[in-house]
């Protein structure tokens, strides 16, 4: 049965990759999709204006979207007029298509929507409260999915890094500073975080409404910073001096020092799947993209 991924950037191609190595038929939605690996039968589409090709025997779909910049206007574009119409190609049924109805559907979100800044823990039963913007319309793509598909399952990813994503690295190169209020952070390997998404929908067990996704180790952003400077052979990072917040009408200094927020993300009910991490920890996943392990998709 097919496999229909829309969204196929870094991490739709990996979940593409994976299924086309199971023997199962992938068919990619980007809007170039010349540059999809041959293993994925790409289709051109701009899911914000356009309602896609719905291949009749779909079996999964994989919902992947994303913006193509962090404004407004790009994200509902992209999670609201994207999801839209991929749900209404999904639906409609004329003389020239059918109605299609996967087993499965998975709608990969972000725990952007947890604005939680205490360093509390935050699992699956956590109301969202999202910040009003971006992570509000992330929510609200989550809820649109769920009202016309009830059985589908999100998945909030915490912060995904990677071959291709390795700002964090080079920030140590560039001699990143300790800060002296380090917030906890939250992270999952790319290559973990489309393993978790081939493993939910094809788990003989009908997935749970929700997941986080997110590695066994949330830890002090001042943690991985030391970590990554003594695997680069790197000094310690020092500390920086922390400037006394002027808040002002237009921008409250509260708001921008807790930017990303603090929590502890928590993985039970995934692991509780029998979903196993190629990397448990940030330290492995690190280790590995210093080797160099990993492909870079487009």
């Amino acid at each position: 049965m097919t496999v229909l991924i829309a969204g196929c950037g870094d991490l739709g191609t990996e979940v593409g990759l994976r299924f086309a190595r199971l023997g199962h038929p992938v068919v990619g939605l980007r809007r170039n999709a010349s540059v999809l690996p041959p293993e994925i039968c790409g289709q051109a589409v701009d899911l914000s204006v356009t309602k896609p090709v719905i291949p009749l025997d779909t079996d999964f779909v994989v919902i992947a979207i994303s913006a193509g910049s962090p404004t407004i206007d790009a994200y509902r574009a992209a999670y609201l007029d994207g999801l839209r119409n991929l749900l209404d190609a999904l639906a409609s049924h004329d003389e020239t298509s059918a109605a299609v109805t996967p087993r499965r559907v998975l709608l990969v979100s972000s725990t952007a929507v947890y604005d939680v800044n205490d360093g509390s823990r935050v699992d699956e039963q956590t109301p969202a409260n999202p910040r009003p913007g971006t992570d509000s319309i992330v929510l609200e793509a989550e809820r649109m999915l769920h009202q016309r598909l009830p059985a589908a399952t999100v998945l909030r990813l915490a912060g995904v890094y990677g071959p291709g994503r390795e700002r964090l690295i080079q920030q140590v190169r560039d001699g990143a500073q300790l800060s002296t209020q380090s917030r906890h952070t939250n992270r999952i390997h790319r290559d973990d975080a489309a393993a978790a998404i081939v493993h939910l929908l094809l788990r003989p067990e009908q997935p749970a409404p929700l997941y986080l996704g997110v590695d066994n180790a949330p830890v002090p952003a001042n943690e991985v910073l030391t970590f990554l400077a003594a695997e680069l052979g790197l000094p310690e990072p020092t500390l920086k001096p922390e400037a006394t917040p002027q808040p002002t009408p237009s921008k409250p200094a509260s708001r921008e020092s807790q930017r990303g927020g603090d929590k502890l993300l928590s993985n039970q009910l995934l692991l509780r799947t029998g979903f196993t991490f190629s990397y448990p920890s940030y330290r492995e996943g690190y280790r590995a993209l210093l080797a160099g392990v990993g492909t870079r998709h487009p």
